[in-house]
């Protein structure tokens, strides 16, 4: 069972990978990463100017939180808008 957000989220990064995120005051520390996956669509790369870099979007799966408590966090980096979002929570 999961739970979809969509929330806009902070989120510190080390090598391009997630360590860290808050969301909702709260500051999540990224555990292990659990998978990534990278989306293209093609009316994406059509919309790509000559040039750009072709819109992506990287798709995190990690373990995070704290020591009492850890959840399972899907975060989504829109690489060429640079914003992060929280899109799901996994129970």
């Amino acid at each position: 069972m999961s739970r979809v957000y969509g929330a806009p989220i902070e989120v510190v990064e080390s090598g391009g990978r997630p360590v860290r995120f808050t969301w909702s005051g709260r500051i999540h520390t990224v555990r292990r990463v659990i998978d990534h996956w990278v989306t293209l669509r093609a009316e994406w790369a059509a919309e790509a100017e000559a040039g750009e870099h072709l819109p992506q979007r990287r798709h995190w799966r990690v373990e995070a939180g704290s020591d009492r408590s850890l959840g399972v966090y899907e975060l989504r980096h829109d690489v060429v808008g640079g914003g992060w979002t929280l899109v799901r929570v996994l129970d």
